[in-house]
């Protein structure tokens, strides 16, 4: 019991024997021990990976692998005909390489960080911390047995003389095994503190490991993305509105874009002789429809054949959302220039030498409609679609500014010359392109039943188209420095239209911005 009330008397004034140096590396292990502990812990709960298993079944538990695998699956049960299918399949090869990188990189961040790191907190750490522990119960015991010797040695009897003698030894036992106990904790905590560098060096090593992982992730991404994307430019099912003319050219091997040749080839069939085609609005619904089957290039169409005001509603929303009107951006000022030459004659051999100037896509595409165009006003005493008219309802689509401004401003400077160039154009189709055209150029369709024999041609009975000659622009100046005048056998009456335009070119404008907009409007010039 005394010695027991001596420990506890001790334990306020025990003896010190760390160094400052050392108490205070010893405050520092104990955060060490801390930290190491919470970031080993934070660290394995950003491992997707179960840790401590092997390479296989690690990789079979992540996330990536279960992603890859289904996407391989939905891929295989959607067949090589679908382009869904097809980027399923390569997506989830991909990602399971990237699963075996990942799992790759877990391994060795496991290997290389964590199990030091838990080496360091759980046990190395522990492990010295413990002996100081120990080194304080000797401290204690030491103290214990140095303050009964003292107790005993105050007295003068021979017995407790005898007794002081075997309280030495026990004192000198108590501090040979404390110094034993000093020196080797000293010997590991200034070893740990001389090994400081060593143990951060496993957050560097950390961002080392994840820089690799990540350019090895990004390298393998960076060599099947071209090989995807390859997959996904070949495809040809791919929505032709709002698609440039050349690319959807390209992409599906045609030489007229499919929406212009299958309304193109509908209203052959039935809509020739439908009244105010092109400017009374079809139904919002249906239309939307067939733009929809156009998108994904079906050829069941039958049911839109009793349509032509959706049809030709979709054929105006196709050349209005072009990116680039069909009649170009680049060409835009000589059009306008072309359709202000105060001659018939010399406009006509203006606007011809700029027609000639188009892309070749544009140009087929737009001498295939312009053909269509003039054959639908051949019918124009029933349709009432006269060259005038479907000049003003079709032309702010074939040719706008790249910069328009307002709405008052486009009816003065955009439509009054869209209208000038086009209806010219439509009049004197077989002039500005001689050749036949084959409307079912790509053979998907059934050709529409001949028209009348006794159909009058569209050119106006005071004048013979023939009798113009056209020129290349290099031999179209005259001595004097003049388009020449061709030799004509009466002139091109235009009043009619200019009388009129005036009064309607408000409506052109609403027509060709509201387009489907629910309302009919049908009016003559």
């Amino acid at each position: 019991m005394r010695q027991l009330a001596n420990q506890t008397v001790g334990r306020a004034e025990k003896t010190e024997v760390l160094s400052d140096d050392l108490l205070q590396i010893e405050r520092r292990m104990e955060l060490v021990r801390v930290v190491s502990h919470n970031t080993h812990k934070r660290m394995v709960a950003c491992l997707l990976g179960q840790i401590g298993t092997d390479a296989e079944k690690r990789h079979k538990k992540l996330p990536l692998t279960a992603l890859s695998q289904a996407m391989q699956d939905g891929g295989n049960q959607l067949g090589e005909e679908s382009l869904i299918g097809k980027m399923m399949e390569m997506c989830g090869d991909a990602e399971n390489r990237l699963a075996s990188e990942l799992m790759q990189h877990e391994m060795n961040i496991e290997k290389e960080i964590l199990d030091p790191l838990n080496q360091l907190a759980e046990v190395d750490i522990p492990n010295i911390l413990k002996q100081r522990r120990q080194l304080a119960k000797l401290v204690l015991d030491y103290d214990s047995a140095r303050a009964t010797k003292s107790i005993i040695s105050g007295t003068n009897t021979q017995a407790l003389t005898a007794k002081a003698d075997s309280l030495k030894e026990e004192v000198d036992e108590a501090m040979n095994k404390m110094e034993l106990c000093k020196d080797q904790l000293s010997a590991d905590m200034y070893n740990f503190f001389s090994k400081e560098a060593d143990y951060a060096r496993y957050y560097v090593m950390l961002l080392e490991a994840q820089a690799d992982h990540h350019r090895k992730s990004l390298t393998l991404l960076e060599s099947v993305l071209p090989t995807i994307q390859a997959q996904q430019d070949s495809w040809t099912e791919k929505p032709a509105f709002g698609t440039a003319l050349d690319e959807h050219l390209k992409r599906s091997s045609r030489e007229i874009a499919l929406p212009i040749e299958a309304c193109v080839m509908m209203l052959l069939e039935t809509g020739m002789k439908e009244e105010g085609l092109f400017r009374i609005a079809a139904g919002a619904s249906k239309l939307k429809k067939l733009k929809a089957a156009l998108d994904c290039s079906t050829s069941q169409l039958e049911e839109f054949y009793s349509d032509p005001h959706a049809v030709a509603g979709a054929l105006k929303s196709y050349l209005r959302e072009l990116p680039e009107p069909l009649m170009t951006y680049h060409l835009y000022d000589e059009w306008i220039q072309a359709s202000n030459v105060p001659d018939p004659d010399k406009r006509l051999q203006a606007l011809w030498v700029t027609c000639d100037q188009l892309p070749k896509n544009n140009k087929a595409n737009f001498r295939y409609l312009i053909k269509f165009l003039a054959k639908l006003a051949q019918e124009s005493d029933v349709n009432k679609m006269t060259p005038s008219n479907i000049a003003i309802v079709l032309g702010p689509n074939l040719l706008w500014a790249k910069t328009e401004g307002s709405l008052a401003e486009m009816a003065a400077a955009t439509s009054v010359h869209v209208v000038t160039i086009i209806e010219p154009i439509i009049q004197h189709a077989d002039w500005f392109f001689p050749e036949d055209v084959d409307f079912n150029v790509s053979g998907m369709f059934s050709m529409p039943a001949p028209l009348p024999n006794n159909v009058s041609h569209l050119t106006p009975p005071d004048y013979d188209s023939g009798t113009i000659e056209r020129k290349r622009p290099g031999s179209m100046v005259g001595p004097d420095g003049e388009l020449p005048r061709r030799d004509r056998k009466g002139p091109i009456h235009y009043e009619n239209f200019r009388r009129h335009l005036v009064l309607s070119i408000y409506l052109s404008i609403y027509l060709s911005n509201m387009g489907e907009g629910g309302f009919e409007c049908k009016f003559l010039i």
